[in-house]
C-alpha cells in the first residue's frame, strides 16, 4: 500500500530541523530517498514510529470507516487515515474550527496518514473529477473511542488518568482505554465506569496515544516542558480544563495501626534526586522523634546511575521491593504523608489523596501536580527541566556540567527546608504526631 503522509504544519518547520536533530542519524543510514518530497514521506514515517511507539499495523490495519463509496474509507484511529481508490480524486482536509487548510491534493490510489494524532476536529472532503462526492466533520459523539499509553514512566501516565473520565463525559463517546498492565487494577479501582481492554483492534472510530513526546519537531500540541504534566493529556484531547481529581478507595488495610510516613528516595534519573549530603537521614531522624514510623518504599534500596549512588536511609525501614502497584497505593494512603520526588511514587501517593512533600527544584512550581509542601530552593539556578532552549534529559547539569555549581537545584535544598514543610503540613491536616500526644 502507497503512504502518504501530511502535517498540519508548514513543511519548513520539519526541514528547517533536519540537519540538527539526533533522529537524522539513524534515518540516513536506510533512507533511499531522490527527491526532498519522498524525503520528508519516508522520515514522516519513520519519526511517527520512533517518537510515538506505535505498531506498523497503524499504517497497514484495515480501515473500517465506510463513506458509500468503493474503496474511499475514513477514520481516526492515527490522528486522520484515509484510504483513497484510483482515479481523479481530490482530497481536501482543513480543521472545522479554525477552517484551516491543512491539505489540498490530488491523489489517485493509497493511504492517507496525518502525522499529528492528537484531538483535531478533522474536516473532510473529496472531489472526483470536480464534484464534491464526499464530506465528513470528526464528532466523537456516540462512537466507540480508544486511549492507549504507550509511555513506561509512571508519573507521565498517572498524570492522564484523570482525563479519561472527562473524555468520555465531553465528548459523549464510548470509551475503551488500554492500560499498562501495572496500571490496570489501579485504573479499575480509580474509574470503574470506564471500559478496559487489552488490545487496541482498529475498528473503533478513533484512537488517541497521548505521551509526553519530546522532539525539536513539531509533533504535538503540548510541549511538557512548557504546559503542566496535569495539562498535556486535556491539550491533546481536545479538554481545555482540568478535571477534578477522584477519590481513592483502599482495597487493603494499612500494613500496621502505628502512624506512619512513606518515603522514595530514588528517581529515573540520579539528577532528579534530593542531593544534600545526609539530608535524607536527617529528616528520618526528625520523623522518627516525632513518633512516626518510616518506610522507605522505593523499588530498589540503592540504584546508581549519573555518576551518584543513593541509597535509603539507613534510619528508615526497609519496605523496598517491586511490589504491585495497588499494594504501593494502600499502603500510601494509608500513610500520614509521602514525601518523596518528582517521581511516579510522588504522583501515585497524590491520586490516592496522601498529602505530599514534593523535593524537587530542577523544574518550575507548576509542571508537576499542585502541592502545597513542594521544596525548592529558587535562590540558585533551578528549573532547567521546563527550560525549551535546553536538554534536561541528555545532559547531566544543563548549565553548570563538570563545574562546583552542577546541579545545585538539588543540592541546595537544605534539611530545615524539608522539616518546615512537614511542619506545615502537620499543622493544616491537624495532625498530631505520637511522639506528642501525651502533652
Amino acid at each position: 500500500m502507497r503512504l502518504h503522509f501530511f502535517t498540519i504544519h508548514d513543511i519548513e518547520d520539519f526541514r528547517k530541523k533536519y540537519r540538527f536533530a539526533g533522529e537524522m542519524k539513524d534515518f540516513e543510514k536506510i533512507s533511499t530517498a531522490r527527491t526532498p518530497e519522498e524525503f520528508d514521506q519516508e522520515f514522516f514515517g519513520y519519526l511517527i514510529k520512533r517518537l510515538y511507539h506505535v505498531p506498523q499495523e497503524i499504517f497497514e490495519t484495515k480501515i473500517y470507516g465506510e463513506t458509500g463509496i468503493d474503496g474511499l474509507r475514513l477514520d481516526f484511529n492515527f490522528g486522520l487515515r484515509l484510504d483513497i481508490p484510483e482515479g481523479n480524486f481530490r482530497v481536501k482536509i482543513s480543521d472545522f474550527d479554525s477552517e484551516e487548510i491543512f491539505f489540498d491534493k490530488y491523489i489517485s490510489g493509497g493511504r492517507l496518514i496525518s502525522v499529528e494524532n492528537y484531538f483535531i476536529r478533522w474536516h473532510v472532503e473529496v472531489f472526483l473529477d470536480e464534484e464534491k462526492v464526499f464530506s465528513h466533520t470528526l464528532d466523537l459523539e456516540g462512537q466507540p473511542v480508544a486511549v492507549k499509553l504507550n509511555s513506561t514512566a509512571l508519573g507521565d501516565q498517572i498524570s492522564m488518568l484523570p482525563y479519561l473520565r472527562e473524555l468520555k463525559k465531553f465528548h459523549r463517546c464510548n470509551l475503551f482505554f488500554c492500560p499498562n498492565k501495572i496500571l490496570r487494577e489501579l485504573v479499575a479501582q480509580l474509574y470503574p465506569d470506564i471500559q478496559l481492554v487489552d488490545e487496541i483492534n482498529f475498528e473503533t472510530y478513533a484512537t488517541y496515544y497521548p505521551d509526553m513526546v519530546l522532539s525539536v519537531f513539531p509533533l504535538t500540541s503540548a510541549d511538557y516542558r512548557k504546559v503542566s504534566m496535569t495539562r498535556v493529556a486535556g491539550v491533546l484531547l481536545g479538554i481545555d480544563y482540568l478535571p477534578p481529581k477522584n477519590f481513592f478507595k483502599p482495597t487493603a488495610p494499612p500494613v500496621t495501626n502505628e502512624p506512619y510516613v512513606c518515603i522514595a528516595v530514588q528517581a529515573g534519573s540520579a539528577k532528579k534526586s534530593w542531593l544534600w549530603p545526609g539530608g535524607w537521614d536527617i529528616v528520618v531522624d526528625y520523623l522518627k522523634s516525632l513518633g512516626y514510623r518510616v518506610f522507605c518504599i522505593d523499588k530498589n534500596a540503592t540504584e546508581e546511575n549519573d555518576g551518584f549512588k543513593i541509597s535509603m536511609p539507613a534510619g528508615a525501614e526497609d519496605f523496598t521491593g517491586n511490589f504491585p502497584l495497588m499494594e504501593r497505593a494502600n499502603m500510601i494512603h494509608h500513610a500520614k504523608f509521602f514525601i518523596g520526588l518528582g517521581s511516579g511514587l510522588a504522583w501515585l501517593a497524590d491520586a490516592v489523596n496522601c498529602p505530599v512533600v514534593l523535593i524537587c527544584g530542577f523544574s518550575q512550581d507548576w509542571s508537576e501536580f499542585y502541592t502545597p509542601y513542594r521544596v525548592a530552593n529558587r535562590k540558585v539556578c533551578n528549573g532547567c527541566f521546563n527550560d525549551p532552549r535546553t536538554s534536561f534529559l541528555q545532559i547531566r547539569c544543563t548549565y553548570h556540567k563538570d563545574t562546583p555549581r552542577e546541579l545545585e537545584c538539588q543540592k541546595k535544598i537544605s534539611p530545615r527546608m524539608v522539616i518546615n514543610a512537614i511542619e506545615r503540613l502537620i499543622v493544616d491536616k491537624n495532625l498530631i504526631p505520637p511522639a506528642l500526644k501525651n502533652f
